[in-house]
């Protein structure tokens, strides 16, 4: 995948290529892991509208407190204005990733994933990373169901929570 963040903007499309690695989330405990397999996101989201919430790190102070809560509390809004899905990536690995939705109460049939944005390789790709060595960003996009991203943007800084926050995605739908 060879994208930069100029790329990346309201009205194109969403990439092909991009590949996340993911290990659903089969039980409740946190200690118990999936195997890990690639999730081809440009196949397996066509035809949907998602977003993709992208974070610095699971089960940092950020992005457990203020992040990650609002998106779990308002999956139903979301689904009501359309959106069939709610990615969040971090840089972590996958086993990581499904622990962190475990301990946050997401079940394997929720309309929240926890994907791995293995070796950063997306983030880096649309030049979206948090300035904090190989950490993604915190940033959100919206894609439209004919694979339109319809809202990309990325905090100033990877402390804040705004543009990226669950309020302002729903107030883009």
């Amino acid at each position: 995948m060879s994208l930069n963040v100029s790329e990346l903007k309201v009205g194109d499309k969403f990439p092909e290529g991009v590949k996340f690695e993911y290990a659903p989330i089969q039980d409740a405990d946190p200690t118990s892991c999936g195997v890990p397999q690639t999730y081809n996101a440009s196949e397996e989201f066509k035809g949907k509208k998602f977003v993709i919430v992208s974070v610095p790190g699971a089960f940092t102070p950020g992005c457990q407190a203020r992040h990650l809560p609002p998106y779990i509390e308002n999956i139903e809004k979301l689904a009501s204005k359309g959106v069939d899905l709610v990615i969040v990536i971090a840089f972590n690995d996958a086993w990581v990733m499904a622990a962190w939705g475990k301990v946050n109460g997401v079940t394997g049939d929720s309309k929240i994933k926890f994907m791995s944005d293995t070796k950063t390789n997306f983030s880096k790709g649309i030049g979206w990373m948090a300035g904090m060595g190989d950490r993604t960003g915190r940033y959100a996009i919206i894609v439209e169901k004919d694979g339109t991203v319809s809202y990309a943007e990325i905090e100033k800084s990877p402390r804040e929570v705004s543009v990226s926050g669950a309020d302002a995605v729903l107030s883009r739908l």
